[in-house]
């Protein structure tokens, strides 16, 4: 049975995955925002305008997308302190522990110089330098994401990047971003805010304004637009992953409980109508508990037009025959969150290969990732987890790469260097290597 709505009509498919139409199945696995001609085009004319524009351009994007008139692009410090200061004393408790986890997970994965001899009197080294600048986006519009913003600059602090830059959309009372986006700036140590979004703030930390300055890398998620937008600038910059809407798959065996995989599925679907949210279940009984669940829950969701919106474009519950084939759709689908609800768990935890992150028992909801382990929820969507990975202190270092070649070493790679230069046609390399045939020796 292939069907593309449940009989309750609360997800886009459900029933036997290896049934699903080729249609079906490429439109569940491509979730590409960049497949959008439409998002590519109107993406490329913000940035185009921008780059061209500069300031000018920012507060217009500003005025025709968030609804304000911008009297400064830059948010002053002051306004982080007040908007710190004026958190209740439960929300502040929440977002230090969630500092304090998030340094202490990143700072323990922090990379370190290397060096290795080849042959003797050969040595090659690595070691990871702190990026100069870098710029951190953190969403608006539908919801304030000040946890995005501890994501985004704590490891670039403790990584030791000399100078970290935030932007995030204004809203239209203030004309500055959320009060707790802006308190978690504060919090996190970043070194300027502006009250920039979309397409149009990527464009400008990319490029540079006479306001805002140029970055060496741009991290954090954001919506369609803001990922196409990273993907259109990284030619000049260096970005994290085109991160788009939320992803989850539930990857679960007759051990899961229905209530646990609709739960996490709900909590996923409301950040985003474009979000996307599967149950792949080797249990046919599991699969319509899941869907009877969903069905039950969904209406008493606060964020429930959001969250209907999201199962019904990109919502399914899939049937596979066993765990084995459950693996080889988690991998091929490569979902941003991955929760494992699976009796041997560390067995099939060894086989993933696609997930941004993957949360291993019923009691390792996607929440408390999402905010308070210390592990990022930077991650990458769109099927990218195939070839990117979640942010880390890796995002915010480059490496350089130096040798050094003792004169005895020289004398004993001058000949075999000059014979791969003359195959090559490069007579200078071959006669700069054989120089040193005698002088090494000597």
């Amino acid at each position: 049975m292939s069907v593309r709505t449940s009989t309750s009509g609360v997800v886009r498919w459900h029933g036997r995955y290896d049934e699903l139409s080729a249609a079906d199945r490429r439109a569940l696995l491509d979730r590409s925002a960049g497949a959008d001609d439409s998002i590519r085009e109107r993406t490329a004319e913000v940035v185009g305008r921008v780059r061209t524009n500069g300031d000018d351009a920012l507060r217009a994007l500003a005025l025709t997308f968030d609804g304000v008139s911008l009297n400064s692009l830059e948010v002053p410090r002051e306004a982080w302190q007040r908007a710190l200061d004026a958190l209740t004393p439960a929300l502040r408790r929440s977002m230090e522990r969630s500092a304090a986890n998030l340094e202490r997970v990143h700072r323990a994965f922090l990379p370190t110089a290397q060096e290795t001899e080849s042959e003797p009197g050969i040595i090659i080294g690595r070691r990871p330098d702190p990026l100069v600048r870098v710029g951190v986006y953190a969403p608006g519009g539908r919801a304030a994401y000040p946890s995005s913003v501890l994501m985004g600059v704590i490891p670039a602090r403790v990584a030791g990047v000399g100078e970290v830059i935030l932007c995030s959309p204004p809203d239209r009372v203030t004309g500055q971003p959320s009060a707790v986006v802006l308190a978690a700036a504060a919090l996190a140590g970043a070194d300027r805010v502006f009250a920039l979004g979309g397409a149009g703030a990527i464009a400008a930390m990319a490029f540079g304004t006479a306001t805002v300055p140029r970055v060496d890398r741009i991290v954090g998620p954001g919506n369609a637009y803001v990922a196409e937008a990273k993907l259109q600038v990284s030619s000049a910059v260096a970005i994290d992953s085109p991160a788009g809407p939320s992803e989850l798959l539930v990857l679960c065996d007759a051990s899961a409980d229905a209530a646990v995989v609709a739960r996490e599925m709900l909590a996923q679907a409301e950040h985003d109508p474009l979000a996307a949210v599967v149950a792949v279940v080797t249990d046919e009984s599991l699969a319509q508990g899941v869907l009877a669940e969903l069905s039950r829950r969904l209406p008493e969701q606060p964020r429930a037009e959001i969250a209907a919106a999201a199962l019904a474009g990109q919502g399914a519950v899939l049937v596979v025959k066993d765990v084995g084939e459950a693996i080889a759709v988690a991998n091929a689908y490569a979902a941003e969150h991955l929760l494992l609800l699976v009796a041997r768990s560390d067995e099939v935890l060894a086989s993933l290969r696609g997930a941004g992150t993957v949360f291993v028992g019923a009691s390792s909801s996607v929440a408390f990732g999402d905010y308070m382990t210390g592990a990022n929820h930077v991650l990458p969507t769109g099927g990218l987890a195939r070839s990117y990975s979640g942010l880390s202190t890796l995002d915010f270092v480059r490496w350089t790469t130096y040798q050094c070649v003792s004169p005895s070493a020289a004398a004993r790679l001058a000949e075999d260097v000059g014979a791969f230069a003359d195959a090559e046609g490069l007579p200078g390399h071959a006669a700069a290597a054989r120089a040193w045939c005698v002088r090494g020796a000597a």
